[in-house]
């Protein structure tokens, strides 16, 4: 959960922190696809990075920069998870 976003931010701060809360919301999304336990929830979050990605490309970011950013993620994530399969 993210916290409540304070008045003085700056415009830069908000379209941040709103990117932040868009992503959360996502992922919770995501979650519940899983969830559901259809067919489709096992590819579900296969097809929404997919998505995310294309959707990265038509918003006029290179292939370089897309794939930094995953990669950086990825390389992030045992910190973050501390070691842990899932939560």
């Amino acid at each position: 959960m993210l916290p409540e976003q304070p008045d003085d931010l700056t415009n830069e701060e908000r379209v941040l922190f709103g990117a932040y809360k868009t992503a959360a919301d996502l992922a919770a999304q995501c979650r519940q696809l899983r969830e559901m336990n259809v067919s489709i929830s096992e590819t579900a979050l296969i097809e929404v990075m997919n998505a995310l990605m294309t959707e990265f490309w038509d918003q006029r970011f290179s292939q370089t920069e897309i794939r930094k950013a995953f990669t950086a993620a990825l390389d992030d994530m045992n910190r973050y998870a501390g070691g842990m399969e899932r939560r």
